[in-house]
């Protein structure tokens, strides 16, 4: 993990990727589960002082997250303000057949602070597809989690295969802006 990270305000998003209430009632619960939205809403409140783009990101399927179902909704601990981005995807990488990528180029974005669920799917799309589009990439450890029996193992993983592929893994302490 890198020492210190010092972010421009002005070039950085917080990604809050599929914190939404389904998730949080299946069989296997989601690991660390108040550890990490206590941790993206820290990031979140940190990141409204600053003035840092923040964006919420709600999955859609036809199963559990239908589109304004219960399931659907945000995590009742996650309090998006009304400046706040919404994007609704229906893919894994939330830059895919979104209005992500022209908003963060609108707002001359050129960081990415990468929190939510689930690591393996969604988070490691969304982290792969910002690579991509040439972002520089900060996966927040401890802001990221799963529903597997075996997802402290899943995390530990598949950050290592991020951090070789180019992503940068921080902690949130590690985060500052100037």
């Amino acid at each position: 993990m890198a020492k210190f990270t010092l972010l421009s305000p002005k070039k950085t998003a917080l990604l809050i990727i599929d914190v939404q209430r389904a998730l949080f009632t299946r069989h296997d619960p989601v690991f660390n589960d108040w550890k990490v939205i206590e941790t993206i809403n820290a990031l979140v409140t940190r990141a409204h002082l600053f003035g840092v783009r923040v964006v919420y990101i709600q999955h859609e399927n036809d199963s559990i997250l239908k589109k304004n179902s219960d399931g659907w909704k945000l995590h009742p601990d996650m309090k998006p303000k009304a400046t706040d981005l919404r994007i609704h995807k229906k893919h894994g990488n939330a830059f895919l057949d979104t209005t992500l990528q022209s908003d963060l180029e609108a707002r001359g974005i050129k960081h990415l602070l990468i929190t939510g669920l689930v690591t393996q799917g969604c988070v490691r799309a969304t982290s792969l597809g910002g690579l991509k589009m040439d972002y520089d990439v900060f996966l927040v450890h401890g802001a990221h989690s799963n529903y597997n029996k075996d997802a402290e193992s899943v995390i530990e993983k598949r950050e290592a295969e991020l951090q070789e592929a180019g992503v940068h893994l921080v902690t949130p302490e590690q985060i500052d802006f100037n």
